[in-house]
This record gives C-alpha cells, sequence and structure tokens, in this order.
C-alpha cells in the first residue's frame, strides 16, 4: 500500500509536518462507539458486581453521569476549536503551559500502558487456543495494530470501524438474548426474572462503602470517550463530528454498560462463583448457550485489539501534540507524505513492547508501573472541567455545544472527582494507585513549570492562529500553529 492516502487531504501544507483528514464521519462514529467499550465491559465487570452487589447499578449510574458532564464541557471546547491535543491544548491555553504538558504526558502515560495491558489479554487468549507461549501472540498483536497506524489514518480508522461494529454486535446480541431470558423467554435458559437484585442479601449486600468502591471501578471502564475529540480532528468536518459524538455518548453509555450490568445482575448472583469468568459468559453459561467460552473469547479478543488499536494511536497523537507545541523531542512532530507521525506511532509502540517485556520477566515491576497510572483517568476529567470553567470564564462567545447550567454544574463535577480522589486514598485497595499516580504528576508538572518559566509563555499569534484555522474550517488547530520552542533548543 502506498504511503499516500488517495482519499486524504494534506490539512496545511504537506510539508512533512501535518496530519490529514482522512477520517470519513462512518469512522468516527464507530471510533467514538468503539472508544468506551472495551474487555472492562464484557470481562471486568465482574469485579465491579462482586464488590458492591446489585447495587453496582447505582456506582455505573454515578460513573457514566459524570462521564457526561465531562464529555459535555469537552465537547464545548472541542466544537469551538478542533485540535489534535484536545484536553491538552486546552488546557495550555487556558491554564498555562505547565499544565498542558502535564496532563499531556501523564494522558500519553496512560495509553502507552493500555498497549501492553490489552496485548498480554490477547496474548492469552491466544496462548489458550494455539498452545503457544503468550508473549509470542502479545507481541505479534502490537506489531500488526502498530503497522495499521503506520500506513494510514484511514487504515486506523478502517481497522477501528470494523473492531467497533463486531463489538456493537455482540453487545446488542447479548442484551436482546439476556432481556428474553429475564422476562422468562429464552428457551433451555436455566434462569430467569430479577429476584437476584433482592437476594442473597439484599440490594447492597456490602453496603454504601462498597458501592463507592465499585464506582471506581466503573468510572475507569468508561475510559476512552475523550478519543473522538482527538480523532475527529483528523476528519473532514471535525465539529460536525464531536457534536454528533457528544450526543451520542448518552445513550450509548446508558444501553451498552447500564443495560448490561442491568442484565448480569438479574440473572447471575453477585457472590456467584462463575462471575469469576467475566460477566458475560457467566450470563451465557447459566441460559446454557454452547460454546459460550469460545464465544467471548473471541469477543475479548475483538475488544482487546480494538482498544490496542485506539491505544497506539491515542498515544502517538497526544505525543505529535505535545511535540508541535515544543513539549516533546521535535522529531515526534515529523509526518509522512500521507499525515502520519511515524516517529510517534514507532516510539509510543517500542515503549509499549517494553512495558511487555517488562510483564514476563519482572512482573512486579510492571505491576508498580500499571499502578502508576490508576488515577490519571480521574486527574484528566479533573483538568477538562477547571480548563472547561476558566476558558468560559474568560470568553462570552462560546460553540453551540454548551455545558449545561454552568457554572453550577461544571463546579459540583470538580467537587465530586475531588471527592472520588479522597475515596481512593481512604480505601486500601487504592492507595497505591493514587499516590504514584500523583508522585508522577508531581514530576510532571515541576518539569512544566521549569519549561514554561526557561522559554516563557506561547507566543500570542500562535493562539490566535489556532482558533483562526477553527472559525474558517482550515485544518485543526495543531496543524494551524507554527513550530516554536523545542526541547533542549
Amino acid at each position: 500500500m502506498p504511503d499516500r492516502d488517495p482519499a486524504a487531504t494534506p490539512s496545511r501544507d504537506g510539508s512533512g509536518t501535518q496530519l490529514t483528514q482522512g477520517l470519513k464521519g462512518r469512522q468516527i462514529t464507530m471510533i467514538s462507539i468503539g472508544g468506551v467499550i472495551g474487555a472492562g465491559l464484557f470481562v471486568g465487570s465482574s469485579n465491579a458486581v462482586a464488590t458492591a452487589g446489585p447495587a453496582v447499578q447505582i456506582s455505573f449510574l454515578a460513573a457514566a453521569a459524570l462521564v457526561v458532564l465531562v464529555m459535555q464541557m469537552l465537547g464545548e471546547m472541542a466544537v469551538a476549536n478542533p485540535d489534535t491535543g484536545s484536553f491538552s491544548t486546552y488546557a495550555d491555553r487556558a491554564l498555562g503551559r505547565w499544565a498542558g504538558f502535564s496532563i499531556g504526558w501523564l494522558y500519553w502515560w496512560f495509553y502507552i500502558l493500555v498497549i501492553p495491558i490489552e496485548a498480554i489479554a490477547a496474548g492469552e487468549v491466544l496462548s489458550g487456543v494455539t498452545g503457544v507461549p503468550g508473549w509470542l501472540p502479545a507481541v505479534a498483536v502490537i506489531v500488526v495494530l502498530a503497522g495499521t497506524n503506520l500506513l494510514t489514518v484511514r487504515s486506523y480508522g478502517e481497522f477501528e470501524y470494523w473492531f467497533a461494529l463486531l463489538k456493537v454486535v455482540a453487545i446488542v446480541a447479548f442484551l436482546v438474548v439476556g432481556a428474553l431470558a429475564v422476562l422468562g423467554w429464552f428457551p433451555g435458559s436455566s434462569t430467569s426474572g430479577v429476584s437476584n437484585l433482592w437476594r442473597n442479601g439484599g440490594f447492597a449486600p456490602e453496603g454504601g462503602v462498597a458501592i463507592l468502591a465499585g464506582l471506581l471501578t466503573a468510572m475507569f471502564s468508561f475510559q476512552g470517550s475523550e478519543i473522538v475529540t482527538i480523532a475527529a480532528a483528523e476528519s473532514e468536518e471535525p465539529r460536525k463530528n464531536i457534536k454528533k459524538a457528544i450526543r451520542a455518548v448518552v445513550w450509548r453509555l446508558g444501553l451498552f454498560y447500564i443495560g448490561s450490568v442491568f442484565i448480569v445482575v438479574c440473572l447471575v448472583p453477585w457472590n456467584a462463583d462463575g462471575l469469576a469468568s467475566g460477566s458475560y459468559q457467566a450470563v451465557l453459561e447459566r441460559m446454557n448457550i454452547p460454546g459460550a467460552r469460545q464465544i467471548m473469547d473471541v469477543v475479548v479478543l475483538v475488544a482487546v485489539c480494538s482498544c490496542l488499536n485506539s491505544a497506539v494511536y491515542t498515544a502517538s497523537r497526544m505525543a505529535f501534540s505535545l511535540a508541535r507545541r515544543g513539549d516533546a523531542p521535535a522529531a515526534l512532530a515529523a509526518t509522512s507524505s500521507g499525515g502520519v507521525p511515524r516517529n510517534a506511532v514507532v516510539a509510543s509502540t517500542v515503549i509499549g513492547l517494553a512495558a511487555v517485556v517488562a510483564n514476563y520477566l519482572v512482573p512486579e515491576v510492571f505491576g508498580y508501573l500499571l499502578a502508576s497510572s490508576g488515577a490519571i483517568a480521574l486527574m484528566m476529567y479533573m483538568v477538562i472541567a477547571i480548563t472547561q470553567y476558566t476558558t468560559r470564564r474568560r470568553q462570552s462567545d462560546v460553540s453551540d455545544v454548551r455545558m449545561w447550567l454552568f457554572p453550577y454544574l461544571t463546579l459540583a463535577t470538580i467537587a465530586f472527582i475531588a471527592s472520588v480522589l479522597v475515596l481512593m486514598a481512604v480505601l486500601p485497595g487504592h492507595r497505591l494507585e493514587l499516590w504514584l499516580s500523583l508522585g508522577l504528576a508531581a514530576v510532571l508538572v515541576a518539569l512544566g513549570v521549569r519549561l514554561q518559566r526557561k522559554q516563557g509563555p506561547r507566543p500570542p499569534h500562535a493562539e490566535d492562529a489556532g482558533r483562526a484555522a477553527a472559525v474558517t474550517g482550515g485544518g485543526t488547530a495543531p496543524d494551524a500553529e507554527p513550530a516554536r520552542h523545542r526541547v533542549g533548543s
């Protein structure tokens, strides 16, 4: 396949430092859907159910409400100024260079670690089928999906389109057969009704603290909604695609996550041993569906490949954006003739591969690496909320996507996120994640402040150029910004 995507037009001058606008609307839609559907829904949600019991539905409702509010805030800023750097760029402009620098690198680190997490899960599935050592298929999956990201953005978008479509089909099928089983209409099922909602100790058998603990698991399951604001900047109609994705996030979270969890807690006792194999598989087995494990192996494999594909894409675009702003090595801002930031893709992939190797050689170290990303999602939500509050207070003219009941809901969201961070400090199982994440954040903030003091604030004309490009539709904001300071220059 040639480097250049004939359907992708360079967003500016095609000089080798610009992204393209090669993603189509249908791909953006599926990317936004696929971003919030990972193995956490099909398998990991069982941990939340086992923690909180049927009351886990409250946990998922609260987590979904938070994500909807944060996405509305992000949508307000992204529609006004589509940008590959998304919230990192907006934080840079509203709060200072140190904020964009630190949250950008934290977000990059988060997705760097998603690469080995998903690759290891894929390796376990393929190892069980083929009998080969798990590390081999794990590495192979990373190499293949990194390869698709190295071709053109259209290649990434097309792979993610089909991955997401298969996940949606699997979820819809599960919801349909699950609803039939709840109603007692599914032939051969050994379970039906909703009595499991109050049996085995009641609706909240482990009390209110368990609901809060389940909230943390549920919240991290929703990570990925924001990817659409990054990908949309490489589409032909970024504003339209962002608005469409923001509108869809409410029903998507409600139908896929809350609907699925409701089916699970209705059909499977919250303390059943079968939940250890995964929530979806436990339901299918109780419905006596033949080959339930094999079906879920395929679904999980598709889900983790999708998340890994998006992780490589997201990490590389954030690295590209940081480099364009002078907050990362300049080489990461270079693009191929097809507008792909290949250096950023390769660098992110190599570090992800190194983390896979660490998992198999020194798993203790890998465990600490994973823990260091445990609170990054909450930090990102906090930065988005504070950035939106600051931006909205400074300017009266905003996009036609507006945060509801500003500033009250924005402030309430900030307070809620702060309370969840406090909760992590209180619950023993999350303290290590919190302190390692805060430690990493403190280091990056210190580096960002030092960089800002050393090289000064952004030149005003750079932001003006970005705004002008966004208003005229002449490309994404990072493409409109001239190269400024370079790290080490």
